[in-house]
């Protein structure tokens, strides 16, 4: 049986989801973009920036995967190597998320929090900005086995719905956190929580690793 067969709709849910989750944690400038508009304007301002990065991602997503379908053959034969290879760049992007600095990203607000489309939009194109996330997502899907070859048009639909999914909850989590903790917030917490978003990244990446090479799946 095929590989690709074997893979579950619950499997894709639950790979979806960690990849939304993985590419929005990391705090850069649309991040602090979002905690400070949580601190400043609202928990659902914050929700609102977060919605237009996830937008901005799942434009991104659809384009890695898009470019990956078209190595059919290379991705079934090469599976085991595409995970190393995978895990290996979500390592590096976890050091450069510890090493990074997001209160760099900060900038001053408006005076008028503007409207909901307005926050949107801007984050969107915060987001939209950086194309360097595909190379993320390139090492995501690669780790995780997401593009699937050959595979249905509705079971893809579905990976790809639970990216936006697990982007979503991120930041309605992230957004809840900020305001629930307004008054003890500041920046090093912003510092600290990037940190910490490294380090499991980075430690993940080596697991995935390890599993690959005694012929486990961690996810």
């Amino acid at each position: 049986m095929n590989w690709i067969e074997q893979v579950t709709i619950l499997d894709l849910l639950v790979k979806g989801l960690i990849v939304g989750v993985v590419v929005s944690a990391p705090l850069g400038p649309v991040g602090v973009l979002c905690i400070q508009r949580t601190l400043n304007k609202g928990r659902w301002y914050g929700f609102v920036t977060g919605l237009g990065a996830s937008l901005s991602d799942i434009s991104y997503a659809l384009l890695t995967g898009y470019g990956m379908s078209f190595m059919d053959q290379f991705l079934t034969k090469n599976q085991i190597l595409l995970q190393i290879i995978g895990s290996i760049m979500l390592f590096l992007f976890g050091v450069y998320t510890f090493r990074s600095n997001p209160v760099q990203s900060i900038r001053p607000l408006s005076s008028t929090p503007g409207s909901y489309l307005h926050n949107f939009i801007t984050a969107f194109f915060v987001t939209l900005s950086n194309p360097l996330i595909i190379f993320l997502f390139i090492g995501l899907f690669a780790r995780l086995s997401f593009v699937m070859p050959g595979s249905p048009v509705g079971f893809q639909l579905v990976g790809y719905i639970a990216i936006v999914l697990g982007a979503l909850s991120w930041w309605f989590g992230i957004t809840y956190f900020v305001n629930k903790v307004r008054t003890r917030f500041n920046l090093r917490g912003i510092w600290m929580l990037n940190r910490i978003i490294g380090v499991i990244v980075m430690v993940l990446s080596v697991a995935g690793v390890i599993y690959t090479f005694l012929g486990n799946s961690l996810y």
